[in-house]
C-alpha cells in the first residue's frame, strides 16, 4: 500500500501558496485559469535568464547551453504526453496560437463537402480555430451535443455525426467548466474508423491525470504548461508523418526538419527552461513511490497515480460541502460513484446571486475562485446560463480539505 500523498510537504514548495488576504492565508481554487508554480520552476527561469540567456543555433557557450536546455525540454515533453519521439512536440504562446497555426495548415487540405466535427463541451479554443479555418476551406462544421444531466459528451451524436466526409474531430480531454473526462480513446477510434482525424485539447486535463498520445492513437494534442505548475507556454504533439507532411507556415530559412517547422521564430526560452522543471517537479512527485532511480515516464505515471487518488478524495469533500447547499445548483457529474469520470472542477450557480457576486463575495474572504463562462461559451450556451455564466471551483494537488471547510463557510454566509 502506497503512502497517502504528503500535501503540506507538496505546499511548502510553491512560494505563491504563503500570501495573505484581509489577514487570512490565500485560497487558490482558481487552478483551471492557471496554476501556482513550485519554487524549482521559480528558480530555473531565472537561472536561465541569468547564466545562459541566448538565442539557438550558435557556436558559443550560452547558445550551446540553450540548445541543449531546450533538447532535454522536448523529451521532457515527451514523457509528459507519452510518446517517445521527442521530434513530435513542438513549443509555441500557448494552446491557442498553436491551435490556430495548425488549423490553418489542416484547412489547405480540405475541399468544399468535407466536415469538421467540434463538442459543444470544449473551450472555445478548440472551436472557434477549427470553424474558421473550415470556412476558410469551404468545409462544413458540424457541432456534437453534451448530456445537460450530467455534461457528458454525447457519444451517439458523435457517432450520428461522424462519415466519409469528416476529416477532423476536436475534442477535450477534460472539460474546463464542469470537469468532465472524456473517453478519448473511445472517440479516437471512432474517428479513425470513420477516416478522420483526431485534435485533442488536453489543457485541463493535463494537471490532473496522465496523458498518453500513444495509447489514444490521438494525431495532434495540445496543452499548456501554465496549467501544470510551469509558465506560459504551449505545447503540442502531432504525429511525425503528419507533422512533417502538413504545409506549415514559416520563414524561408527556418529547418525544415522537426520540430523546428512548427517552432517558428523565437521561442520562449526562459518559458520552456520553466515548463522543463514543471515537468520535473510532477516526476519528482513521482519517485517517492516509483523510486529515486525512475525514469520520468514512470516517475510521472506514479505521480498521477497519487494525484489522482488525493484529488478524488478532495472532490468528494467538495462535492459534500456543495450539496448541503439548498441555494447552491451544481452542474456536471455529481454522482459519488463517477467522480472518477471527473477532475475536481465544479462549477454552480447559486440561487439568489450571480456568479460574479457570489467570485466577489469569496474573494474578500480571500478565497480565488472564477466566474463568468472561462472561454467554454457553447457549454454555457447549451445550459442556458448566459450571459451570467457560472462560478468555478477548481482544485490541484496543492489544495486542502481545510480550504474547502472555508469555502463550504464563506459560502453559507451568502444572505
Amino acid at each position: 500500500m502506497s503512502a497517502p500523498f504528503d500535501v503540506e510537504r507538496c505546499r511548502a514548495l510553491f512560494p505563491a501558496l504563503s500570501k495573505r488576504v484581509a489577514g487570512l492565508p490565500a485560497v487558490y481554487l482558481d487552478g483551471p485559469g492557471g496554476s501556482q508554480v513550485p519554487r524549482e520552476v521559480i528558480e530555473a527561469v531565472s537561472r536561465y535568464l541569468a547564466g545562459s540567456n541566448a538565442n539557438s543555433g550558435g557556436v558559443f557557450a550560452t547558445s550551446v547551453e540553450t540548445d541543449a536546455m531546450l533538447e532535454e525540454a522536448h523529451r521532457a515533453a515527451a514523457d509528459l504526453v507519452g510518446t517517445r519521439d521527442p521530434g513530435c512536440i513542438a513549443f509555441g504562446a500557448n494552446m491557442t496560437t498553436l491551435t490556430l497555426s495548425l488549423a490553418r495548415a489542416l484547412s489547405r487540405t480540405w475541399r468544399p463537402g468535407d466536415e469538421v466535427l467540434v463538442t459543444r463541451l470544449d473551450h472555445d479554443a478548440n472551436i472557434s480555430p477549427w470553424i474558421q479555418a473550415a470556412t476558410d476551406a469551404g468545409a462544413t462544421v458540424r457541432h456534437v451535443a453534451f448530456r445537460p444531466e450530467d455534461c457528458t459528451l454525447d457519444l451517439d451524436d458523435l457517432r450520428a455525426k461522424l462519415s466519409g466526409k469528416t476529416r477532423l474531430v476536436a475534442a477535450g480531454c477534460a472539460s474546463n467548466a464542469v470537469g468532465t473526462i472524456s473517453p478519448v480513446g473511445e472517440i479516437v477510434a471512432m474517428a479513425h474508423a470513420a477516416g478522420a482525424r483526431v485534435y485533442l485539447d488536453a489543457v485541463h486535463f493535463a494537471p490532473h491525470a496522465l496523458m498518453d498520445v500513444e495509447a489514444w492513437d490521438c494525431d495532434f494534442l495540445a496543452c499548456s504548461a501554465y496549467k501544470f505548475f510551469g509558465p506560459h507556454v504551449g505545447v503540442l504533439y502531432g504525429k511525425r508523418e503528419l507533422l512533417a507532411s502538413l504545409p506549415a507556415y514559416k520563414l524561408r530559412p527556418s529547418p525544415e526538419e522537426l520540430p523546428h517547422r512548427w517552432e517558428t521564430g523565437t521561442q520562449s526560452h526562459e518559458g520552456i527552461a520553466g515548463t522543463l522543471a514543471a515537468i520535473d517537479y510532477l516526476a519528482g512527485l513521482g519517485r517517492a513511490a516509483a523510486g529515486a532511480s525512475a525514469g520520468r515516464r514512470v516517475a510521472l505515471a506514479a505521480a498521477f497515480d497519487a494525484i489522482r487518488a488525493y484529488e478524488l478524495g478532495l472532490s468528494r469533500h467538495l462535492l459534500a460541502k456543495l450539496s448541503a447547499l439548498r441555494t447552491v445548483k451544481v452542474f456536471g457529474i455529481t454522482d459519488g460513484g463517477r467522480l472518477d469520470r471527473r477532475t475536481p472542477t465544479f462549477s454552480f450557480t447559486h440561487e439568489r446571486k450571480t456568479p460574479l457576486a457570489v467570485a466577489q463575495h469569496l474573494a474578500r474572504e480571500g478565497i480565488f475562485v472564477w466566474s463568468g463562462h472561462f472561454y467554454a461559451l457553447a457549454v454555457t450556451e447549451a445550459l442556458g446560463l448566459e450571459p451570467s455564466g457560472l462560478v468555478r471551483v477548481g482544485l490541484l494537488h496543492y489544495n486542502t480539505a481545510e480550504e474547502i471547510d472555508r469555502l463550504g463557510k464563506a459560502l453559507a454566509e451568502i444572505d
